[in-house]
């Protein structure tokens, strides 16, 4: 493949085969009007400085999203937006060059900030921006832990962050909201989720002007949340896409039947040489749990395995090292050091396999992924299968229209219902691969992926 075919693949982003929904704030208005879809980003009469940093990044033309988002956004006077696209649709492009387009490079205060659930997706963000934005004078900052100074002042005119950090720098003055006119949630439905980043977003977004721009994004919305988002940015224009469209047709599932907790570590492990032909991403359970430790980790027990409570992200990737395999993890409660080098790392290609809880389960683009394993099954708070986060794991894989492989490890009778019910919902087949015959299985899988 040549490096001019390369770079236009990685600029074509997913083709949805299905129509945009768009829903106007403005009840008269015809959503099908051509003044509210463009083909080409000359047509939305962008500053050169941003069209030239469009093209730049190998942006050709807007994306099917894109196409009836962007006249939507950047329209004046602004409106509110709640959009909700598959993954690799290019949302945060969308979004990012509103806030960038919103912005007077003459004031020396924070007029657009984006808020996003972690500080990995807060650095993406925050790279796509410096990337659109490197041929103006447009500052831009994170607030995150352990990017800042106590006592001094965030005048940078672009600040992506997390809800907490945010609200509390907007809290002791260090960021002044006076001027800023638009306000952005990343992954939305987790930002607006009241069990979780809710409040604090909801406080930051009551500390902004009253009448800035407010545009919600996220691949998923359900319902209880949707209607919630009504309220956070009311008389918003909507574009929707139906929730079993949003399965990204690229992406080929698979579960393997294992017989127990420690078989599934075993298959892991047998399936190692398959996982580093590019990336792959292992995705556990995020509270902690109990795990099998060998009987050498506790030397005073005389039984051959003995249980501890550790991070199951942290405990795989220890194992597997001791076995030989190289690996890293990320979770929660890494330092803000350890995840960024961990991150880089992954993101430099220097290391092939992450274990991870839901930390990078929503908005990471990483194009090397080519398998997603879902170690344990997603599930919401209250046990059941969670159809949004398992919508987002498998979107790491298969991005920008790129082919993935994801693979559910199913162990016990809970497990394999909660497949299947990701099964139902999606209308997308799960195909079974063996767990005693290698030779078939490294067929099957080198051939999906």
């Amino acid at each position: 493949m040549s490096d001019e075919e390369d770079s236009d693949n990685v600029s074509n982003l997913v083709e949805s085969s299905h129509v945009v929904q768009v829903k106007l704030a403005d009840l008269q208005a015809n959503p099908d009007s051509p003044l509210y879809s463009v083909k080409s980003f000359e047509d939305l009469g962008l500053k050169s400085e941003l069209l030239k940093g469009l093209y730049d990044m190998k942006f050709t033309k807007p994306s099917k999203i894109q196409e009836r988002a962007l006249p939507l956004l950047l329209s004046n006077p602004p409106k509110n937006m709640i959009g909700q696209s598959q993954s690799g649709t290019g949302k945060t492009a969308a979004f990012v060059l509103t806030m960038l387009s919103r912005i007077d490079p003459e004031i020396k205060s924070p007029q657009a900030i984006c808020l996003a659930p972690t500080r990995e997706l807060v650095r993406q963000i925050l790279d796509v921006a410096s990337q659109m934005g490197k041929f103006s004078n447009i500052t831009m900052a994170a607030a995150v832990k352990d990017t800042y100074s106590r006592n001094m002042k965030m005048t940078e005119q672009l600040i992506v962050g997390t809800p907490g950090t945010t609200m509390d720098l907007t809290q002791r003055r260090q960021i002044d909201p006076r001027h800023v006119k638009i306000f952005v949630l990343d992954e939305a439905d987790n930002m607006l989720d009241l069990n979780g980043l809710g409040d604090h977003s909801i406080r930051a977004k009551n500390m902004m002007p009253k009448n800035c721009q407010v545009v919600l994004f996220s691949a998923t919305f359900p319902e209880v949340v949707r209607s919630y988002a009504a309220r956070f940015a009311p008389n918003a224009n909507e574009i929707s896409l139906k929730q079993e469209e949003l399965s990204v047709d690229g992406i080929k599932q698979f579960y393997m039947d294992c017989n127990s907790e420690e078989h599934k570590y075993e298959v892991l492990c047998s399936l190692y040489n398959l996982l580093t032909i590019s990336q792959s991403i292992i995705f556990c359970r995020v509270s902690d749990t109990y795990i099998y430790l060998r009987k050498d980790d506790c030397a005073s027990l005389t039984n051959q395995h003995c249980l501890q409570r550790k991070d199951t992200a942290d405990e795989i990737a220890r194992r597997m090292s001791e076995d030989g395999h190289s690996v890293v993890s990320l979770h929660g409660s890494l330092d803000s050091v350890e995840r960024d080098a961990v991150m880089d790392a992954f993101r430099k290609g220097e290391s092939k396999v992450l274990i991870t809880t839901n930390v990078v389960a929503r908005g990471i683009d990483i194009l090397q992924v080519t398998l997603v394993i879902n170690y344990d099954m997603p599930l919401t708070r209250d046990g059941k299968a969670d159809a949004e986060t398992y919508l987002h794991r498998i979107g790491r894989t298969g991005r920008f229209g790129r082919t993935g492989v994801s693979i559910n490890f199913v162990h016990d009778r809970a497990s394999w219902l909660q497949m299947r019910e990701m099964e139902e919902i999606f209308q997308r087949p799960i195909t079974k691969v063996p767990t005693d015959d290698w030779e078939e299985v490294e067929r099957l899988l080198k051939k999906a992926m």
